[in-house]
Formats: C-alpha cells, sequence, structure tokens
C-alpha cells in the first residue's frame, strides 16, 4: 500500500510538471507567434554573420514586440541580385542590407519606402553626417546607415624602421620614399585593383571632385589631370603597383614588397587574422595634398520595403535605431572593423579603451572628419563602371590620364545629351 501512495505521489509531481512546461511552452509560443515579423536579407558571412546574429538576438530578447529574423544571400552581389528579382516576384523582405547607390533605381522602381514617417531627426542627431548625407535621396531618408569603412593607409612597420623613414603626411612623402625604395627592390605602395577611391580622394582635395554633388562631372579640367598623375606617374616609375587580377594589394604588402597599402578600414579585422608572423603593421589616415586631407568611404546602408505592412514597418525603425545606438555600433565597430556610426560611441570611454589595445583602429576614427561619398543617382552603376574602365586602361594599358579621362569626359556628355 504505502509502496502505491508513493508511485501515485510520483505520477502527480510528474503530471505536474509536464502541465507546468506544457503551460510555459504554450506561452513563449504564443508570444513569438504574436510578434511582428521583421525579415532582414543580409550579406555578412563568416565572424561578422555571427556578430549580426548576435545583435539581432539581443533586439528580440530586449523587447517583446518585434521579432527579427535575418537571413544571409550570401555577398553583397548576391543580395542586390536576389531583390532584383524579388521586386520582380513581389516576395520582397521587410528590409535588406544595400548599397546606397542602389537606392536611386529602387525609387524608381517603386518598391522601397523612406524612414521618414518612422524615425525622427532627433533619432538622426548623433549620426555622423557623412553617413546622413548618402542616405538622403530626393529629400526623403530613404536607406539608413549600418556598416561604413574609409580607406586608410597601412605600412610595414619593419620596413619604415630598416629604411630610416617616416609615416608620410602627404602624398609628396611617398613620391620621394618611392624613389629611395626602388633602388633596394621595394615598392613603396600597392593599391587594389583599382585607385578610384584614391583618385577620388585626392581631385577634392585639389578642388575637383569627380562628381560634384550637381552631377557634374570635372575629368577634363587641369587640377583633376594633375592630381591623376600623382598616382599614374609611379605607376609609371615603378613606385606603385595595384593588386591587378589578385583583387587587394594586401597580398603584396604581406609579402614585404611594398611599404604602403591604401585599403580598407574594413579590411582590418581580416587582415590581424592572416598577417605572417614575422610582419608588423599600423595603420594612418590617407597622405594630405593641396594641404588638404580626404578619404573615400564606403558599406553598406539598410532599406525599407513597400510591401511591408505598417507594424512591420514600425519595427524595422526601432530595429535600425537599435543597430544605430551608440552600445550596439560599437560593439559592431570593435567585431567586424567597420567605423561607428555615431558621434557619441567615439567619445565613448570604454571605446576609446578599445582604441588603446587596438591602435590599428584608429587611422579610420581619425577620417571621419573628412570622409566623403558620391552623390547618388539613377546610372550611377554605368557612371562607376565606365570610370573604372578608364582607370584600368591607365594602369594595364599605360594610357595617359590626359586620354582615357578626356575620352570618358566626352562619353559621358555623350549619354546626359542622350537622357
Amino acid at each position: 500500500m504505502k509502496r502505491l501512495r508513493h508511485l501515485l505521489l510520483l505520477s502527480f509531481f510528474a503530471l505536474a510538471i509536464i502541465t507546468t512546461f506544457s503551460a510555459c511552452a504554450s506561452k513563449q509560443a504564443n508570444t513569438s507567434t504574436n510578434r511582428v515579423k521583421i525579415t532582414f536579407w543580409h550579406g555578412m558571412t563568416g565572424d561578422r554573420k555571427t556578430a549580426l546574429n548576435k545583435i539581432i538576438r539581443n533586439f528580440n530578447e530586449s523587447q517583446s514586440k518585434y521579432q527579427v529574423v535575418g537571413s544571409s544571400q550570401g555577398d553583397f552581389a548576391s543580395v542586390q541580385q536576389k531583390i532584383t528579382a524579388a521586386a520582380k516576384s513581389k516576395t520582397l523582405p521587410t528590409i535588406a542590407q544595400t548599397a546606397y547607390t542602389n537606392v536611386p533605381e529602387y525609387v524608381r522602381g517603386g518598391f522601397i519606402t523612406p524612414f521618414n514617417s518612422y524615425i525622427s531627426k532627433s533619432d538622426l542627431s548623433d549620426i555622423y553626417p557623412v553617413f546622413l548625407q548618402s542616405s538622403t535621396y530626393q529629400g526623403k531618408y530613404y536607406a539608413m546607415p549600418f556598416s561604413k569603412s574609409v580607406r586608410i593607409l597601412f605600412y610595414n612597420k619593419d620596413l619604415l624602421k630598416k629604411y630610416g623613414l617616416s609615416v608620410p603626411a602627404t602624398w609628396t612623402d611617398i613620391q620621394k620614399d618611392g624613389i629611395k625604395l626602388k633602388a633596394r627592390g621595394i615598392t613603396a605602395i600597392a593599391f587594389d585593383q583599382s585607385f578610384l577611391t584614391e583618385l577620388g580622394g585626392l581631385c577634392r582635395q585639389a578642388g575637383t571632385p569627380l562628381l560634384t554633388n550637381k552631377l557634374k562631372t570635372n575629368l577634363g579640367k587641369k587640377q583633376t589631370l594633375t592630381a591623376t598623375h600623382v598616382i599614374w606617374d609611379m605607376l609609371q616609375n615603378g613606385t606603385a603597383t595595384t593588386a591587378g587580377t589578385d583583387g587587394y594589394g594586401s597580398t603584396n604588402f604581406f609579402e614585404g614588397k611594398t611599404l604602403f597599402y591604401s585599403g580598407s578600414s574594413a579590411a582590418i579585422s581580416t587582415l590581424q587574422a592572416s598577417t605572417p608572423k614575422n610582419l608588423h603593421w599600423s595603420t594612418t589616415s590617407l597622405p594630405s595634398y593641396k594641404g588638404k586631407k580626404s578619404a573615400g568611404m564606403a558599406g553598406n546602408d539598410i532599406v525599407m520595403f513597400k510591401s511591408a505592412s505598417k507594424s512591420q514597418r514600425k519595427g524595422a525603425a526601432a530595429f535600425v535605431k537599435y543597430l544605430m545606438s551608440k552600445k550596439q555600433t560599437i560593439s559592431w565597430a570593435e567585431k567586424t572593423g567597420y567605423v561607428p556610426l555615431t558621434k557619441s560611441a567615439q567619445k565613448d570611454t570604454d571605446y576609446q579603451n578599445y582604441l588603446v589595445k587596438n591602435p590599428t583602429a584608429k587611422a579610420a576614427v581619425r577620417s571621419l572628419s573628412f570622409g566623403f561619398q558620391d552623390p547618388a543617382f539613377i546610372g550611377y552603376e554605368q557612371y562607376f563602371s565606365a570610370l573604372n574602365k578608364s582607370i584600368g586602361q591607365m594602369t594595364a594599358n599605360h594610357v595617359t590620364p590626359e586620354k582615357a579621362l578626356g575620352q570618358l569626359q566626352v562619353q559621358i556628355g555623350k549619354m546626359d545629351t542622350q537622357n
């Protein structure tokens, strides 16, 4: 009898536990079901995908109204292809990561909507102006900044010390160092496959941006050509090199063939992971020209699609504001090599301590005050491709800047006439 009572008692407790567990599980399921689902397509892979997934998880746990579901679509090119296809099949997500230069085409296609109704100016007051400028199209915030990088100069500390040189302050310094190093079998500077970003900075420093905010090109101007010769002349005399089919100039840099490498700050974490044990490097901002500093910026923004419901749009805006908050933008910068989006993040004590421990990240942050991005417009990709083709002619075929850029200026003039 005692054994029977004991078994019944155990059965009672077991049933109570199961009932309680089922109730909790049901409550959690209902909570998840009742949340507004925000689908988010992005192009992050590897460690960056892991870091983004953690931020998404933290957002979902911070509130109970929205559920963001992130989905990596491969690389950035794949994301854009899938957005275009999904726009046609009407299967777009709530939000997606994209280059801000795609925004005009998306607006013309009629499938994205601005954030203005869901994010106020006060929400953006702490964001660096250069990021907001590129996120604005036709006076509206059709995109919100997310992953941003800046062009910086990497340098080989061992070679710098070995040859008694200093960190360059101007492009003239690099030109002079190139002559000294050439006799020793070392190339002064390596660029990626294209030196378009560096050229854009030089031209801005010369007072003739390749493309003005009013969409006027200055390709044939004397100041533009003189600025182009800074890089072209070094390529011709062998004191500079481009990556060619390797894509990135970091290959030659890691092999100790070049003293400097001009590349993206987003590459810092990747370079740190693959640096040979006997190589010691650091970073600085790009050199000045004509007494001015300039650095091209790149990266991706987030756009919101018209097909999203009003509640999904509110949730998307809440998530984007979360991404841009000081704590999250610092976390993202520290884990990925991208730069913080806000001024307060840069001044934050914890982030300053991070910079002390990770000095290679300092150059990117210091470059934000003179960073720039091209204006976005319908046909930007065609313009960008044509300009890169001209740079390829200067690099591979030794075509002079006067000829290459002069021909491109005529070509663009004809395009403008046809449009």
